[in-house]
């Protein structure tokens, strides 16, 4: 068993209290925040993705925040987490997928908002999940991404992470690599939950 399958089988385990409790009201948090930085950016979006959306929730507020939306997708490799995201949410917009951010089973140019919380840094290969996303936003469309990224994560980029984005610095290498321009750093939570925001 890889990682990433132990990483899927963890989140799986914890979809039906994921959330709960204080670790449920952070992910909350987050999310709203996320959701209101990505409406600043993006005003009034219409077809939006959520990848790594988990149980739902930040797609759910931004159903409630988008009249105009005609698409929302979330989209977990943990199929129990599609689970919870169906029994949460069945608005006629919402629609979930099992899948991963480096193999995203949409056309070029599908949406005009990408939104990732707490998801990138359990990608298997960020670069091109990164380059997936760049790939279904349609020109002049948004990517907001929230995880976690501080120069102060640079000691645990050892082992399996040694390879993952986990400073500001990295992370925006890997978003221009992928076409992204125009990022910007936001406080989100504490110093290590940041957001950034980039333009396809």
């Amino acid at each position: 068993m890889t990682r990433d399958d132990r990483d899927i089988a963890a989140f799986d385990a914890r979809a039906g209290s994921y959330e709960g409790g204080w670790l449920g009201r952070l992910h909350h948090q987050i999310a709203d925040r996320t959701a209101d930085l990505a409406l600043t950016v993006a005003p009034a979006p219409l077809r939006i993705i959520d990848v790594g959306c988990g149980t739902g929730y930040l797609l759910r507020q931004l159903d409630a925040r988008c009249p105009d939306a005609v698409e929302l997708t979330g989209l977990d490799p943990a199929r129990a987490m599609i689970a919870a995201a169906r029994a949460e949410a069945t608005g006629e917009r919402l629609r979930w997928l099992e899948g991963t951010a480096e193999e995203l089973p949409f056309p070029g140019g599908s949406f005009d908002l990408v939104v990732s919380t707490t998801s990138f840094d359990h990608w298997a290969d960020q670069r091109a999940g990164l380059r997936e996303c760049a790939r279904v936003l349609a020109p002049g469309g948004w990517l907001v991404l929230t995880d976690l990224f501080s120069a102060f994560l640079a000691p645990t980029l050892v082992g399996s992470r040694r390879h993952k984005a986990r400073t500001p610095r990295r992370a925006s290498r890997l978003l221009a690599a992928a076409g992204f321009r125009g990022a910007q750093w936001h406080d989100v939570e504490g110093f290590i939950i940041r957001a950034v925001t980039a333009r396809r």
